[in-house]
C-alpha cells in the first residue's frame, strides 16, 4: 500500500455558538481558510429543551435559527471580502455528535473549536464536547484558547 500524500487543509469546520471563545476560533479559522484557500464550514448546534414539548421545541429552534442567521450576516461579508467559500449550517442535537457527523459528511480536513471554561466537576460528570470531538473525529481538532 502506498503512502498518502499530504494535500493540505481543504475543508475547515468551525463549531460556532456566538460565545467569545467561538468568535476567536472563527477568527483563527477565517485566517487559516484565507491563507490555505480552504472552504470554511460553520456549524451551530441548538440543543433541544428536555423534555422536548412540541411547542417549546419549535420555539427554541425558531429563536435559535433567527439569532444565528443574524450572526452569520457579518461572517458572510468577511468571507466574501477575503474570497473564502463559506457554508453555514444550523442543526438541532447534541453538540459533539453533530460536529463529528458534519465533519464526516463534508470530509473535513480540520475541526476548529473554541475552548469553553467549565468546572472540573462539570467536565467529570458530563465530559467535554472538545474532548469528545478530539476522541471521535476522523480529522485533527484544533482547540483555540
Amino acid at each position: 500500500m502506498g503512502s498518502q500524500v499530504f494535500i493540505g487543509i481543504q475543508r475547515i469546520l468551525v463549531a460556532f455558538d456566538a460565545s467569545p471563545h467561538a468568535e476567536h476560533a472563527l477568527d483563527v479559522a477565517l485566517s487559516m481558510a484565507a491563507n490555505m484557500k480552504a472552504k470554511l464550514f460553520v456549524i451551530t448546534v441548538i440543543r433541544a429543551p428536555e423534555p422536548a414539548e412540541s411547542a417549546e421545541f419549535h420555539a427554541v429552534l425558531e429563536e435559535g435559527q433567527q439569532r444565528y442567521e443574524k450572526c452569520f450576516i457579518p461572517l458572510r461579508e468577511r468571507a466574501k471580502q477575503q474570497d473564502i467559500e463559506l457554508e453555514t449550517d444550523i442543526v438541532l442535537g447534541h453538540l459533539a455528535e453533530q460536529i463529528i457527523h458534519k465533519a464526516d459528511t463534508i470530509q473535513a480536513s480540520l475541526i476548529v473549536m473554541g475552548k469553553r471554561s467549565h468546572t472540573i466537576l462539570h467536565r467529570w460528570m458530563l465530559g467535554s464536547n472538545s474532548v469528545r470531538a478530539l476522541r471521535y473525529a476522523h480529522c485533527p481538532v484544533m482547540i483555540v484558547h
